[in-house]
């Protein structure tokens, strides 16, 4: 993608499984941590850390949590420093998180895991949250009306941490089931969560629409669970769950049990995790993340009208695109060439101000001349969200002597703000609204099209159409969460935010992560 967008977050779970964890007999398993935070490294640049949990040391849980992407937060470049967290830090499980947000981006405050200590130790916890609560402020406003209820963060995080706390009150540990069947009542968004107590109980759930990914697995006496299933095949695991909607892993005296807290009515996974979020290598629910994509390329090669001769080549912007481009061109016959290097020490320019995003934009990527110079450029891309970058990139191509540049999009127009945890931005930032109806039905008509490209300053601008996105992944399209591309939302707290972000389009849409 030219822009990059900001995910609400990775999360990651592991635990030695035996009777009472087997302390006096166990794998540091917190060890293996940094590098599964690694493989969740695309949902989240901004921080990471991870609790680890220890029935034989005064601190029954321990967090660490630091700025940065993975290698820097965790110091893997200095060995020493590394081990020593690794030591200090060592556990029979282990919670962990990778932070993307809007907000708070340089407090260490903001990083996950939350840890919470209470003299009892069912309500000593620690959770690390992936998604975003759609009510996040009636949340927030109905705690605030209790009486004692302070927040120190505009964050849904705290939000979950206070509500899980509530519901672990009483004079025993309530069921881990009972508490999630409870918060799924109050909660309307996306929540994938990991959670680890004193006790040494934990559970990793999946919200009931199924909005975000999460995968499990045992090897051995090793669970292990994150958002991508390359972080558990990276590990050796060969059979990967995939948990389902409003399901939850629960281990608890060492024994892990799974168990449905709530029957969701629908599913609603978000297509954007095929598009662009997931790793390439990962799958989701069982359907392959790569394949997807290069569906995708393959759809968008069967409509396509223009004039196909040996002046044509095809350029995919680095770097989520590149699967659908090779399908594209090799469906097509046209030769798929490298015409665009992203620069990757520039940064991300999503969290840059307005006035430097354009500067950084253009010093994003450098062209090829070589490899476009008199050419017919298809430049393939896997979506169009503020469309800054791609104006910019479009421009340089053509600097560099293409003389024509096609752009081709696999994925809709993204016509409406995300309210579940991707970086969306507000209605008014977005490109396609100022051309197409929010309530569009298919694709926009070949005079939008052509006005779009226009606007794009390219040759040529096409989409995949909406029911394209189900037959990309191989799922049936209502499974799926059609929210930034359709304006209609399968939760009655994304519709009540749309309604409002068309009232005030420069504000809702904002995340609170």
């Amino acid at each position: 993608m030219s822009e990059d967008i900001g995910h609400e977050c990775g999360v990651a779970a592991l635990y030695w499984l035996g009777e009472n964890g087997d302390a006096d007999d166990f794998e540091n398993v917190a060890a293996l941590m940094p590098s599964m935070l690694l493989d969740l490294q695309n949902r989240g640049q901004l921080a990471a850390g991870y609790c680890s949990y220890h029935p034989n040391r005064d601190h029954l849980l321990r967090t660490f949590r630091d700025l940065g992407g993975v290698t820097e937060a965790f110091r893997m470049s200095h060995p020493g420093k590394f081990q020593s967290i690794i030591n200090q830090y060592a556990g029979i499980a282990a919670i962990g998180h990778t932070r993307y947000a809007t907000s708070g981006e340089d407090d260490v405050r903001y990083a996950q895991p939350f840890e919470r200590q209470h003299g009892r130790i069912w309500k000593w916890f620690s959770l690390a949250f992936n998604g975003n609560l759609a009510n996040y402020t009636h949340l927030r406003e109905r705690l605030l009306s209790k009486q004692g209820y302070h927040f120190t963060l505009n964050i849904d995080t705290e939000i979950i941490m206070h509500t899980l706390a509530y519901r672990l009150k009483g004079e025993n540990a309530p069921d881990l089931a009972d508490v999630m069947r409870t918060l799924s009542r109050d909660f309307d968004g996306a929540y994938n969560i990991a959670f680890l107590d004193a006790s040494g109980r934990m559970f990793v759930s999946r919200d009931p629409l199924g909005l975000h990914p999460m995968c499990w697995g045992v090897k051995g006496r090793l669970f292990a669970a994150a958002n991508e299933s390359t972080a558990l095949s990276n590990l050796g695991f060969s059979d990967i769950k995939w948990l389902k909607p409003g399901e939850m892993v629960i281990i608890e005296n060492g024994d892990l049990r799974v168990a449905h807290y709530t029957e969701p009515k629908k599913t609603a996974r978000c297509f954007f995790e095929w598009v662009y979020f997931s790793n390439v290598a990962s799958e989701i629910d069982g359907l392959s993340v790569y394949t997807s994509r290069a569906e995708a390329g393959r759809i968008l090669a069967e409509k396509e009208n223009q004039k196909i001769d040996g002046s044509c080549v095809v350029v995919p912007v680095p770097d989520t695109a590149k699967a659908a481009a090779d399908a594209y061109a090799h469906h097509l016959n046209m030769p798929c060439m490298e015409g665009v290097i992203r620069n990757r020490y520039v940064g991300r320019t999503f969290i840059q101000p307005k006035t430097t995003r354009s500067q950084s934009a253009k010093s994003k990527y450098t062209s090829l001349a070589s490899v476009l110079s008199g050419k017919r450029v298809f430049l393939v891309e896997d979506s169009i969200v503020r469309s800054l970058t791609l104006r910019t990139l479009a421009h340089q191509v053509r600097d560099s002597g293409a003389t024509e540049v096609h752009v081709r999009v696999a994925c809709p127009p993204i016509v409406a703000p995300c309210f579940y945890g991707i970086d969306m931005t507000t209605l008014d930032e977005l490109f396609a609204p100022e051309h197409v109806p929010v309530r569009y039905r298919g694709l926009p008509s070949p005079q939008t099209l052509k006005k779009m490209a226009i606007d794009l300053d390219v040759d040529s601008l096409k989409y995949l159409d909406v029911p394209d996105l189900g037959s990309s992944i191989g799922c049936e399209t209502d499974t799926l969460c059609l929210g930034c591309v359709t304006g209609r939302y399968p939760t009655t707290w994304g519709n009540r935010l749309m309604r409002e972000a068309r009232k005030h389009p420069e504000t809702v849409g904002r995340l609170y992560g």
